[in-house]
């Protein structure tokens, strides 16, 4: 789309005042993040004398904490919370290895997922994989099992988490070069070395104890987040020629506003769809930025409506929406009720 298109000139207008950081706050976000996450960890591991009960009632706001350090692990990967490179790249490093992601081969894939988010055409990197519904009918039927598996909302937040970052990270996807694939082999000698140290330390018991609560909460919260980013009722999805950036990221990427307190623990990451328009944008100045854009106010999406998201799984090309299993069942009991021409 041509960038003399109103759309994009409204869009571009509205971003750019807010495409920057501010040390001293994203300082204080570094510091009021990571502070707290580590002060409740080490209470969760006193608490492991008193009562398990009390361990695991700590892993809710730890893991909290533990979702913002996704965050500004995000933001350094977008090279928006410092104006330094560099400053970026070594947060981006370390809180990597707290969320158990390798940051380089995280941010190329992330890249990847933002210049092609909702094209249908440029699907697999760094997104859910999703199919249309015509090609889940093409599949054979082991295959359309393994996908029904894989889209299932109860597996994806009971084993997700530790799929996701436990497992699947301490491997090179592939995408990337020389980089990403090292950021993947020298995060996980470092986490070896810290578990060693904890082992050695506190006992591997406690340690997973403790630790794995924080990443199975957190995780839950992170994939569901990510999940009703791009999968949710009235998102769009385009293939080439159609497909266009500003309109994948305004209506391709949802709005969800949440309560004032998960605003903040999810670093306003709800504002997705101007995320999108503009990575580059702290995650602190997205909510003020939606708020004196009036050209980025969108439909916003619905708690409810967002936990519904969990069951679409399939993208009806004829129909320009996503569906889930149950309702392709029904359309097509429904074809084959209909007489005859």
């Amino acid at each position: 789309m041509s960038s003399s298109n109103p759309t994009v000139t409204a869009s571009r207008a509205a971003v750019a005042p807010f495409e920057y950081p501010d040390l001293w706050r994203s300082v204080w976000a570094v510091i009021n993040t990571l502070v707290p996450f580590f002060v409740l960890w080490y209470l969760m591991y006193r608490s492991l004398s008193v009562s398990y009960w009390l361990t695991l009632a700590l892993a809710l706001p730890a893991s909290g904490f533990y979702v913002r350090t996704f965050i500004l692990f995000h933001d350094c990967g977008h090279g928006s919370l410092f104006r330094s490179r560099l400053a970026n790249d070594v947060l981006g490093v370390a809180t990597g290895v707290l969320t158990l992601t390798p940051y380089y081969a995280w941010r190329h894939s992330h890249a990847i997922h933002h210049a092609t988010a909702g094209n249908l055409d440029r699907r697999g990197i760094g997104d859910i994989r999703t199919l249309t519904v015509r090609e889940y009918k093409e599949l054979p039927p082991l295959r359309r099992l393994v996908y029904r598996v894989y889209r299932n909302s109860l597996a994806w937040l009971l084993f997700g988490p530790v799929t996701v970052f436990v497992i699947t990270q301490r491997f090179f996807s592939g995408v990337g070069g020389r980089r990403e694939r090292y950021s993947v082999y020298s995060t996980n000698l470092i986490l070896l070395t810290l578990v060693g140290i904890m082992w050695a330390t506190i006992g591997l018991k406690a340690f997973l104890l403790v630790h794995l609560p924080i990443i199975w909460l957190g995780g839950a919260i992170g994939i569901w987040l990510f999940y009703v980013q791009h999968q949710f009722e009235g998102t769009t999805w385009n293939r080439k020629p159609d497909w266009d950036f500003t309109e994948a990221a305004l209506h391709g990427s949802s709005f969800l506003p949440l309560p004032r307190l998960l605003d903040w623990f999810s670093g306003s990451i709800g504002y997705h769809h101007i995320h999108h328009l503009s990575p580059r944008i702290p995650h602190y100045r997205l909510a003020r930025c939606y708020a004196e854009s009036p050209a980025l106010q969108v439909k916003p999406l619905s708690l409810w409506a967002g936990i519904k998201a969990m069951f679409l799984s399939l993208w009806d090309e004829d129909e320009r929406r996503l569906v889930g299993f149950r309702a392709l069942r029904r359309a097509q009991r429904m074809t084959q009720a209909l007489p005859p021409d």
